[in-house]
């Protein structure tokens, strides 16, 4: 029998997770690229198309790409930089945040039925460590951000 270390365990965990509550998200057939982007402009508002690109870890060219279908979709629109005459920034329209809410809820109503499938005693656990883990991802990328932005 093989011994699994801890965090081993754990990464094949998420993964599956992840997988899982991924891939039930099916509103609109965007790709996983697409739909990380969405929810970026959802939750964060309009980017430059450099930074959507940097913060998604995506080359300029592709981001052009996937910001162009998006738009075809109607999903996002480019607009002016208020702030500097000659930048564009990408936007999600009405119509993109309601897919990405609809998205949201495939998700959310996947992982409800996973959750729902544990004993009371994970449930708790689950409520307990995935904000956690969130927390300190999102400090975790506070820390890497100010550390990028040192030069």
């Amino acid at each position: 029998m093989e011994v699994v270390a801890p965090a081993e365990g754990l990464i094949v965990a998420l993964e599956e997770m992840v997988r899982y509550v991924r891939h039930s998200a099916t509103a609109g057939g965007l790709s996983t690229s697409a739909s990380a982007t969405l929810g970026r402009l959802a939750r964060e508002g309009p980017h430059r198309l450099t930074d959507l690109a940097r913060a998604e870890r995506a080359t300029q060219p592709n981001m052009t790409q996937l910001v162009t279908r998006l738009e075809r979709a109607g999903l996002v629109r480019r607009v002016a930089d208020a702030s500097d005459g000659r930048g564009v920034l990408v936007e999600i329209t009405d119509a993109g945040e309601e897919m990405f809410l609809r998205r949201r809820a495939e998700r959310a109503s996947a992982l409800e039925t996973l959750v729902e499938e544990l004993t009371e005693e994970e449930r708790q656990a689950v409520r307990v460590a995935l904000p956690a883990l969130a927390r300190a991802i999102q400090e975790g990328h506070s820390l890497r951000d100010a550390g990028d932005n040192r030069t």
